[in-house]
């Protein structure tokens, strides 16, 4: 492994976004875990993350700057998912009494209401969202997803501000 390449980093992070997805997808198709709103938001993050370094890795840029903008672009993405998996990681350890009660699902928000009221509805979280269906060594999904996003996040970081050979 050549970690000192752009491709082969850039191929690393679609690859992880790949099976960070299939690993959404699982548990939602064959295990049964229906996704909460803020599960959705966080897998439009790490999808943007893919495509950017899916098309970062087929241009293979020359220039410098591309590499960064690519670099940029997909950071920002799965800065996103992180910070989304925060807001969830939050919700599930408020007391029972503070949860926000259940609103409507995520499908009828986006049929019913402009874009900027669903992203401010699902960011505030619902009940549905402080429920942990699943946990891995005592953690929620939502807290596995957090640190697997940050870590994408600091390969994202180094890539943006790494020095590449001339």
């Amino acid at each position: 492994m050549n970690w000192s390449r752009y491709r082969f980093v850039s191929g690393f992070l679609f690859l992880a976004s790949v099976i960070g997805m299939a690993f959404a997808l699982y548990l939602e198709h064959v295990q049964g875990f229906e996704p909460c709103p803020l599960c959705v938001f966080q897998r439009v993050g790490l999808i943007a993350l893919g495509v950017v370094s899916l098309i970062a890795f087929i241009h293979n840029p020359a220039s410098n700057i591309m590499k960064r903008v690519y670099a940029l672009l997909g950071l920002v993405g799965i800065l996103w998912s992180a910070g989304v998996a925060a807001r969830h990681v939050w919700l599930q350890n408020l007391p029972p009494d503070q949860v926000p009660s259940c609103g409507p699902g995520l499908d009828y928000l986006v049929d019913a209401l402009p874009l900027k009221s669903v992203l401010s509805q699902v960011l505030s979280g619902s009940g549905e969202c402080a429920v942990v269906d699943w946990s891995f060594l005592g953690q929620s999904l939502p807290v596995w997803s957090f640190l697997f996003f940050a870590v994408l996040a600091l390969v994202s970081v180094w890539q943006l501000f790494r020095k590449y050979p001339a």
